[in-house]
């Protein structure tokens, strides 16, 4: 079967901007690249993993961002960008601003939300508790492959600062007191299904024994955190931490406030 390619003008992908979103994509169907074009040897849908790319890269950016720049980001043409946004915008997964820069929709809060929703629920007022008591930033990790991701967080009350710790913050699992806390909690089978290369770190051992793992300078430049192992039937190794800059409650003190909540978190979903 022959397999045709169309471009369109630079002039013509500018005109798209000012269409109807019906128009603009009856145009852009015309649009393709070579790599697009299926294969015997692809496994994956690439336009769907290009549009979960776009999220990741507009997720981390630190504002908006232009068609021009999100297309650079993904390694593609414009014209793929755009064909790739007007799906999100289609799903309100993105939106534009007056400026027709592009940044995250509000319906990804609502499938956020949906993420492990028990453990959430069951854990923000173990969270709000711990935050508002010891005046930290409380949150819970889950394990995702061989990263930590931050689950739900809470920031104490009636402090002058605080660190934030955004939902969605991933770190490799070798590094940071979660990931450490998590590790502690791995038996060698999980350990060993991870398919990691690496010797689980010497702290893990020790966090087996205290019950809590700490870290410092590790994930971000001056911060401390204190994690307690969460363990879920069911559900990926999580960890219940604090992250601060400095306090004047010794270790010992949190990483006991830090088990007894992910006990409680653990026994509420039971």
């Amino acid at each position: 079967m022959q397999t045709y390619h169309y471009r369109i003008t630079v002039r013509q992908y500018e005109n798209m901007a000012t269409m109807s979103p019906a128009v603009a994509m009856r145009q852009n169907d015309f649009v393709t690249d070579s790599t697009d074009v299926p294969t015997a040897a692809s496994s994956h849908a690439q336009t769907l993993s290009r549009g979960i790319r776009a999220l990741e890269v507009l997720a981390d950016a630190h504002e908006p961002m232009t068609i021009a720049e999100l297309a650079t980001a993904l390694g593609v043409h414009r014209s793929i960008a755009y064909r790739i946004l007007r799906t999100l915008e289609d799903h309100r997964l993105v939106v534009r601003d007056a400026s027709g820069r592009v940044l995250l929709g509000p319906r990804l809060a609502a499938l956020a939300r949906s993420v492990q929703r028990d453990l959430q629920a069951a854990s923000l007022p173990e969270l709000t508790a711990v935050a508002n008591e010891l005046a930290m930033t409380a949150f819970v990790a889950v394990l995702d492959q061989d990263e930590v991701v931050t689950l739900v967080s809470v920031e104490p009350r009636h402090v002058v600062a605080t660190v934030a710790q955004r939902p969605g913050t991933r770190h490799p699992l070798a590094s940071g007191a979660p990931g450490i806390a998590i590790q502690s909690a791995l038996t060698p089978a999980q350990w060993a299904g991870l398919g990691n290369d690496q010797q689980m770190r010497d702290e893990a051992l020790e966090a087996r024994r205290t019950g809590y793992a700490f870290s410092h300078d590790e994930v971000i430049p001056g911060m401390r955190s204190i994690s307690a192992p969460l363990t879920i039937p069911g559900q990926p190794p999580a960890a219940v931490a604090v992250v601060f800059v400095a306090t004047t409650a010794d270790d010992d003190t949190i990483g006991d406030r830090l088990c007894r909540a992910a006990t409680a978190i653990a026994a509420s979903l039971h």
